[in-house]
């Protein structure tokens, strides 16, 4: 489902999943008494799924930020984690959207079918986060019948990102459920797809490090986020 690379290889960035050590696991949830009980969460590094990076609060000075999304079942609960960075195994990208494709609704499929080829005309590399993600990665039920459909859309220099969102809002109009997600360069910047799609001077763009905002040329001509 993943493609896990070394952690030296390269620092994890927005939705990335980063996979931590049995060490690493225990570390963490020592440190949190509040999560001594929950049975779910200690399956996690028993069947080795991964965590994802999230932007440090300003208090976490120290360690990788990590989040962690349960399921419905156990009330969607966001976990906050901080952990050694020696204790990171491995990171990858997050799923492709044909991947997860067989971890969806069948009334999606026809949608991420379309989006899936037209991403491809585009020179844009699909990938899900959110639920159908979470999903694909561990096998427990987190897509509903009020889910949204989180796309990343990582496009190059040569993508005509104008008319990829114009497509993209088509697609929508047709859609079994409302389609969520991001435009990001290959720094890792990244501004909501339906934001960009609106007609606002200024983006609101993200990286790991902080929320900026900045002209739309500014955004897709590679403007540092500082």
């Amino acid at each position: 489902m993943t493609s896990p690379c070394k952690h030296a290889e390269r620092p994890p960035g927005r939705h990335d999943l980063v996979f931590v050590s049995p060490a690493g696991w225990r570390a963490m949830l020592d440190a949190r008494s509040d999560l001594a009980t929950d049975s779910l969460l200690a399956r996690w590094p028993k069947m080795r799924w991964p965590t994802v990076r999230r932007r440090a609060l300003p208090r976490e000075e120290s360690g990788l930020a990590l989040g962690l999304p349960l399921p419905p079942s156990a009330g969607k609960k966001r976990i906050s984690l901080l952990v050694d960075n020696d204790h990171v195994t491995s990171v990858a990208r997050p799923p492709l959207l044909r991947q997860a494709r067989a971890y969806a609704p069948r009334n999606w499929w026809p949608t991420l079918d379309r989006l899936d080829a037209m991403a491809h005309r585009h020179a844009v590399d699909a990938r899900v986060f959110g639920s159908l993600a979470w999903q694909s990665l561990t096998g427990l039920d987190y897509v509903t019948t009020h889910s949204d459909l989180d796309v990343l859309f990582e496009f190059r220099s040569e993508t005509d990102v104008d008319r990829f969102v114009a497509d993209v809002a088509a697609i929508e109009i047709e859609a079994p459920m409302r389609l969520d997600g991001e435009l990001m360069r290959a720094d890792g910047a990244a501004v909501n797809w339906r934001e960009y799609h609106g007609d606002a001077s200024e983006l609101l763009v993200k990286s790991i490090e902080r929320v900026v905002l900045l002209g739309r040329h500014q955004f897709i001509s590679g403007a540092i986020v500082s």
